[in-house]
């Protein structure tokens, strides 16, 4: 297996479009990186370029220590597996698995045997004979994936691979997919659009907008510190809610979102320090719907009106306007309120975010 390294990677267009500006960033051996955002954003471009489909305008892209910028696809070796699944139709699953092998003159007994061990790990050794019509999208994706899988490549490249399955299947092919890394610790770069799968299978996560990269981090660091609104917005479900209005010190730090409606900010000294330059201004004050709560009214309550109540089973999601803010919390599926109800918000206070308005960066601490 090998490392994937970018440096200061860059795609632009000949009508001067910039797809990808400056990505750096190192793959290392055995990880599983997930490129994620919204379309458009230049993560698959970005894979195109470390698989050979898609010419390199600037920079250095490295697979293991040799600079690949001008080697063809089919010398880098890596394997790559597409949102459609690229089956052939007339083929059986068998001869669809050996088919890149066959093109690359390995020996019978080799393809048999790389073949069989492929088949075995991704449960179609059943399935051998049968053509892709016979076959069931979620095993058709396991095809595709154990025909990137007999190639032995050093890297693994997969392009929204499940977006063309259903809920469910998608959930158990990503349980497929974290399985097969644990069990092959090989090198691969993971492209999809959906959070969840970037949460659930990613080691680290490459968060892309506009061709620029936001954030770089594992999934639960990116989702506890956002670097700005966009990350924060973009990770979880539902996404965080929102607050914005003008900080005032009045008995302490508080956000001002309407006329008599005040959010009492409970932060420790360091956090207190790095709001004082933005005492006057405007800010934005993040709060995840878990970290929400209802209660009775009180001071540091913040009253809110129940517009739709969404139960789920496990759990239910109360949205809420409160001062022209739109507002998610997550509660147990119990005692729940009723559209049209003003209900009290409480907080964790330790779990707030606070981010600049103007810039939309996250306000950090000295420390």
């Amino acid at each position: 297996m090998a490392s994937v390294t970018l440096d200061r990677v860059r795609k632009v267009y000949p009508n001067g479009y910039v797809a990808v500006a400056e990505a750096s960033f190192e793959v290392a051996d055995g990880e599983l990186l997930v490129l994620v955002g919204p379309s458009g954003c230049g993560k698959s471009t970005l894979l195109r370029m470390i698989a050979g489909l898609e010419s390199i305008s600037d920079g250095t892209l490295r697979i293991g220590e040799r600079v690949v910028n001008d080697v063809a696809p089919k010398d880098r070796d890596i394997a790559m597996v597409f949102q459609s699944y690229a089956l052939y139709p007339h083929m059986s699953v068998a001869d669809n698995l050996a088919f890149g092998l066959k093109l690359r003159g390995h020996d019978k007994a080799s393809i048999a045997a790389r073949v069989s061990d492929a088949a075995k790990t991704l449960e179609l050794d059943q399935l051998l004979d049968r053509k892709p019509a016979a076959l069931s999208g979620g095993q058709r994706q396991r095809v595709a994936l154990g025909r990137a899988l007999v190639r032995q490549p050093q890297v693994f490249l997969l392009d929204e691979p499940l977006s063309n399955l259903d809920a469910k299947l998608r959930m158990s092919m990503r349980v497929e997919i974290a399985r097969l890394h644990r069990q092959l610790a090989t090198t691969m770069v993971y492209v999809t659009h959906d959070q969840v799968e970037a949460m659930t299978l990613g080691q680290r996560i490459v968060v892309l907008k506009d061709g620029e990269i936001q954030q770089i981090d594992t999934p639960m660091a990116l989702y506890n510190r956002p670097a700005n609104l966009f990350v924060a917005t973009f990770l979880g479900s539902p996404k965080m809610n929102l607050l914005w209005g003008t900080l005032v010190d009045r008995d302490g730090l508080r956000l001002q979102i309407a006329e008599g409606v005040e959010l009492q900010l409970q932060t420790d000294a360091a956090m207190r320090a790095a709001l004082r330059d933005h005492v006057g201004g405007q800010l934005t004050v993040g709060l995840r719907p878990e970290d929400m709560t209802l209660g009775p009214p009180g001071d540091g309550r913040l009253p809110a009106r129940v517009e739709v109540v969404e139960p789920v089973g496990n759990e239910a999601f109360i949205n809420l306007g409160c001062g022209g803010c739109e507002l998610v919390v997550r509660l147990p599926p119990y005692d729940l309120p009723s559209p049209g109800d003003t209900v009290y918000l409480g907080y964790v206070p330790e779990r707030m975010h606070f981010f600049d308005q103007a810039t939309e960066r996250r306000i950090e601490t000295a420390a």
